[in-house]
C-alpha cells in the first residue's frame, strides 16, 4: 500500500510538471524578464562567494527578430544584459564568452524561435561564461551539440526543445551549480542530457525519448535526476565513471520519481564511443559510480532489464588504460521502485544469468562484479540476479535532499592564459578526446604520436579539419575559439602524460 501510495504521489507531481510546462511554453506576448534563479539548498561551502545566478537581469534588454544576428547581440551585450529572440528562423552558432547574459527565447502563438544548423554547422549554442541562462528554444539539425558548456558556473538551461543536433543535446560540462529542466530532446547519437565532470546539478522534469542514451551523469558529483520522462532510448539513465577523463571520481547522485519506460531503440551511436556498448532495452544503467540512490522510479518496458550495475570488467572496460579510476560500483542503494515488464528480450549474456537462476522471467536488477556496501529494500518485490551480497537498506527514503544546489551562486571561474589550454581541453576536448580510451574521437596519445611537437600542426586541423580516417566521425571545426585558445589548447594537449 505504501509503495502504491509513492507511486500516486510521483504521478502527481510529475503530472503536475508537464502541466506547468505546458503553461510556460503556451505563454505569449508581453514576455517579462527570467527570473532570477537564486539557488536554494544546503551545502554552500565557506569558499562559496556570492556571485550573480542565472538569469539576473540589471542591464540592457536586446530584442533579436528574424534578419538579425543573435551572436551580434552577444557581442554587444555587457554581464547583466538579456538578449532576447522572437519566432523565425535563425542560422548560425552562437558563443557566450562573457558572464551572467540570459538568451530568452519569445513563444508567440505556437511560433518558436528556432536555431537551425541546416546540417552544415556543429554547436548550436556554447557558453564558457558563468551565470549563463539558456530558455525557450528550439535546436534542430546541427552536427555536434545542441546547447554545450565549457567550464561556466551557476548555469540554468530550461524549457528548450533539442531536436537532431548531432552528438550531445544538452552537454555542460566542468561546471558548478547548474539547473537543467523543463527540456524535452530527441534524435541524439549518444547523450540527449549529458552532465559532465560537473558537480552540484539538478535535472528535473525533462522529457528524453528516440536517443541513444536519455540522461547521462558522467565523472560527476552531487547530482539529483527526478520527474523526468525517459522513454524509446536505447538506455533510459545512465550513471557512469569513465576511465580516461581528467576528474577521477562520480560519486552521490540520486535517481529518483522518474518514468523509465520502454528503451528498447536499436543503438545508433557512433561505432567505438562509450554509449555504442549500451544494449537496447536497459532502462538504469550503473557502471563503476559510488554513491548512488535509486528511489521510487516507474521502470517498465525495458527488454533488457530494468536496472543495470556493473564494474569495467563486466563492461568490457580496460581498467588498465586507467588504473586511478576505482573500477567498481560501491554503495549503491536501491530503495522502492515499480518494476514491471523488463527483461523480456535480453541480451544473450543476461539469458546465461537466467539460466544460472533457472527463471524465464525477465530480470529487473543485475548486479555483476566487483562493489562493496551496496543494499537493497524488499528484494522480493523485483527479479533479481546478483544482489544476494546487498544488506537491507537502513535508510527508506531520500526525502531530506530537496535539491543539489548550493545556497549562493559559487563565484565565476578565474582562469589565466596559462590555464586556458587545460579549461579548453577539459570544456571542449575531453568530451571526444580521453587520454588513451576511444570515445568520440581518437585518444590524446593518437594525437600526440601524430603531432609530436608541433602544436601549429593541432591548431591548424581543430581550425579547418580534414576527415582523414573511416573509423571515426568527422570532426567539426573549433575555429569559434580565439588563436589563443587554439594555440594553448594544442600545446596542453601535447603535454598531457595521463
Amino acid at each position: 500500500m505504501k509503495l502504491f501510495l509513492k507511486v500516486v504521489v510521483a504521478l502527481v507531481l510529475f503530472g503536475g510538471g508537464i502541466y506547468l510546462g505546458k503553461v510556460f511554453f503556451g505563454r505569449s506576448k508581453n514576455i517579462p524578464a527570467p527570473v532570477p534563479s537564486y539557488f536554494n539548498g544546503d551545502g554552500a561551502s565557506a569558499s562559496d562567494s556570492a556571485a550573480m545566478g542565472a538569469g539576473t537581469v540589471t542591464g540592457k534588454i536586446f530584442e533579436i527578430k528574424p534578419g538579425h544576428s543573435i551572436q551580434a547581440a552577444v557581442g554587444q551585450a555587457n554581464p547583466g544584459d538579456l538578449i532576447r529572440i522572437y519566432p523565425g528562423v535563425y542560422h548560425e552558432t552562437v558563443y557566450i564568452d562573457k558572464d551572467n547574459i540570459s538568451l530568452q527565447g519569445v513563444i508567440e502563438n505556437g511560433e518558436w524561435p528556432i536555431l537551425d544548423g541546416e546540417k552544415k554547422m556543429n554547436d548550436a549554442i556554447l557558453y564558457s561564461g558563468n551565470g549563463t541562462l539558456i530558455e525557450n528554444i528550439k535546436i534542430t539539425n546541427y552536427k555536434g551539440n545542441g546547447i554545450m558548456g565549457q567550464a561556466g558556473n551557476n548555469y540554468v538551461i530550461r524549457n528548450n526543445w533539442i531536436v537532431d543536433t548531432g552528438v550531445y543535446g544538452i552537454f555542460p560540462q566542468f561546471g558548478k551549480n547548474g539547473l537543467v529542466e523543463r527540456n524535452i530532446l530527441t534524435g541524439i547519437e549518444d547523450a540527449a542530457i549529458y552532465i559532465g565532470m560537473c558537480d552540484n546539478v539538478d535535472v528535473r522534469f525533462n522529457e528524453v525519448y528516440g536517443n541513444v542514451a536519455g540522461i547521462e551523469i558522467e565523472n560527476s558529483r552531487h547530482a539529483l535526476v527526478e520527474y523526468n520522462y525517459t522513454h524509446n532510448n536505447t538506455g533510459g539513465i545512465l550513471a557512469f565513471l569513465t576511465p580516461g577523463l581528467p576528474i577521477k571520481t562520480c560519486f552521490d547522485v540520486i535517481i529518483r520519481n522518474n518514468y523509465v519506460l520502454n528503451n528498447n531503440t536499436k543503438n545508433f551511436g557512433a561505432v567505438g564511443s562509450t554509449v555504442s556498448h549500451i544494449p537496447k532495452g536497459t532502462g538504469v544503467l550503473i557502471m563503476a559510480a559510488d554513491d548512488v540512490t535509486i528511489e521510487n522510479n516507474i521502470i517498465m518496458g525495458n527488454e533488457n532489464s530494468g536496472i543495470t550495475i556493473t564494474d569495467y570488467t563486466n563492461a568490457g572496460v580496460n581498467h588498465a588504460n586507467d588504473p586511478e579510476s576505482e573500477p567498481n560500483a560501491d554503495r549503491i542503494t536501491l530503495l522502492d521502485n515499480f518494476m514491471d515488464k523488463n527483461g523480456s528480450d535480453p541480451i544473450d549474456e543476461i539469458k546465461l544469468l537466467m539460466k544460472m537462476k533457472l527463471s524465464k522471467k525477465g530480470l529487473d536488477i543485475i548486479a555483476v562484479g566487483g562493489g562493496e556496501g551496496s543494499c537493497i529494500l524488499n528484494p522480493d518485490r523485483y527479479v533479481t540476479f546478483g544482489v544476494d551480497k546487498y544488506l537491507t537498506c537502513k535508510a527508506s527514503d531520500t526525502h531530506a535532499v530537496k535539491t543539489y544546489l548550493l545556497a549562493k551562486p559559487v563565484a565565476p571561474r578565474q582562469t589565466t592564459v596559462a590555464e586556458k589550454g587545460k579549461m579548453t581541453y577539459y570544456g571542449v576536448c575531453s568530451g571526444c578526446h580521453a587520454y588513451n580510451t576511444r570515445l568520440v574521437g581518437p585518444p590524446v596519445v593518437m594525437v600526440q604520436a601524430v603531432y609530436k611537437s608541433n602544436p601549429k600542426g593541432i591548431v591548424d586541423f581543430i581550425t579547418n579539419p580534414v576527415h582523414k580516417r573511416e573509423d571515426y566521425p568527422e570532426m567539426p571545426p573549433q575555429n569559434y575559439l580565439s588563436p589563443e585558445t587554439r594555440q594553448a589548447v594544442a600545446e596542453y594537449m601535447l603535454s598531457i602524460t595521463k
